[in-house]
């Protein structure tokens, strides 16, 4: 019956399905989308913060405030990227498995299907090279803003520390973040710990850490790409044909 014949090709697709491209796919969405969408709000909220207790004078922070603008579009511009990327790669995917040998029998792959391939293959292991600069860039604020936290914690609960409570500081300058001649350039005391208690500064470390694991799972998803796609091409390269994966 129509039915029944329905379910058997259903069925030869799912066999023939490249799962491991399928949930590299969704990891890689799911983790673009995070490390996009939380790393521009916290950067808009580290301006804030920026601007509000660590300095006064618009010049202070004027190359930082560019810096963040430009790093936000650089956002825009991954994401994407990234989304066109894991469709072509899921495309791909596709495209070395069984699914079409098991409906429509063997098939020998083209010089071009291989050299495409190939040319994946290549551009995955440089992404994933480029994103493991990224991540560890994105471990960088996460690392700062714990800094923070850690020092605000020492002011909330003295018996942490021996040193007098208004010797803790959180300093924007030995970070880079401001130039050393900024003022006043760093917070001391139970002033840092009322800006700790903020919730523009419990938001935007919160969204450094969802930015940060969501880079952790983009490159996860890269490397199963970069597995995936060199074990296809293998194949496709020695045994002229497509493969399960």
């Amino acid at each position: 019956s129509l039915s029944s014949r329905w379910l058997e090709c259903c069925a030869r697709c799912l066999i023939g399905a490249p799962f491991a491209s399928l949930v590299a796919t969704g990891l890689c969405f799911f983790g673009v989308a995070l490390f996009c969408g939380c790393g521009h709000e916290a950067l808009t909220g580290t301006e804030r913060l920026i601007e509000t207790y660590f300095s006064k004078n618009y010049q202070d922070y004027e190359y930082l405030i560019d810096v963040i603008h430009a790093f936000q579009y650089v956002i825009y511009g991954t994401a994407s990227f990234f989304f066109l990327y894991g469709a072509l790669l899921l495309a791909e995917g596709f495209y070395t498995t069984g699914a079409v040998r098991q409906i429509f029998g063997d098939y020998k792959t083209t010089i071009c299907g291989k050299g495409l391939s190939a040319t994946f293959v290549g551009v995955t292991y440089a992404l994933t090279i480029v994103w493991l600069l990224v991540f560890a860039c994105s471990a960088v604020p996460v690392y700062i803003y714990f800094n923070t936290w850690t020092t605000c914690q020492s002011i909330a609960i003295p018996s942490k520390t021996s040193a007098s409570i208004g010797t803790l500081c959180a300093d924007a300058r030995m970070y880079g973040v401001l130039p050393w001649n900024a003022f006043p350039g760093k917070v001391c005391g139970s002033n840092l710990l009322s800006i700790c208690k903020t919730p523009e500064f419990q938001m935007t470390f919160h969204l450094f850490i969802a930015a940060f694991v969501g880079a952790a799972a983009t490159l996860i998803s890269l490397l199963t790409y970069m597995i995936a796609a060199t074990y296809n091409f293998a194949v496709l390269k020695l045994m002229g044909r497509g493969t399960k994966f």
